[in-house]
């Protein structure tokens, strides 16, 4: 929650114009639901939701806060050089990403690393719940639903 806190501006490596992907849905909850400056890094694109898309993270206008990776296992050591070169504070692995010498790398160099958590599930879950394809029904009951 404090890294949530004091983050004002994301970057999103592996960014994608795909609304099927992950990168995009968490792009869209944190353009319409939280206070970041959202940037995306991704060399494939020129555009997501109307918006820039960065060939890398030394390209961007600012120096992100926080980096959230969407990226391969195997593309993980370059893009936690990227985030270290460019100052920033956070290196954020999504779901499903997990690099034990990143991470030590990472905490060596002065950055927090989070290791396979979703940052709009985290958000959600410290700022108003989860909803939108999320999971709060508003109801809080440990009472089973009769048909």
């Amino acid at each position: 929650m404090a890294i949530l806190r004091r983050t004002r501006s994301v970057a999103i490596v592996g960014a994608s114009d795909n609304p099927a992907r992950a990168s995009y849905f968490v792009a869209t909850y944190l353009l319409s639901t939280s206070p970041y400056d959202v940037y995306f890094v991704n060399p494939r694109i020129r555009e997501v939701l109307g918006r820039p898309v960065y060939p890398s993270l030394a390209e961007l206008p600012v120096v992100p806060d926080l980096v959230d990776v969407f990226r391969a296992h195997d593309a993980l050591p370059a893009v936690l050089q990227e985030t270290v070169d460019v100052g920033a504070r956070t290196l954020w692995l999504q779901l499903g990403l997990r690099h034990d010498q990143v991470a030590a790398d990472g905490e060596a160099a002065g950055l927090e690393v989070v290791m396979d958590r979703c940052l709009k599930i985290e958000h959600a879950r410290f700022h108003g719940g989860l909803h939108l394809a999320g999971f709060d029904t508003g109801v809080i009951s440990s009472r089973r639903r009769h048909a």
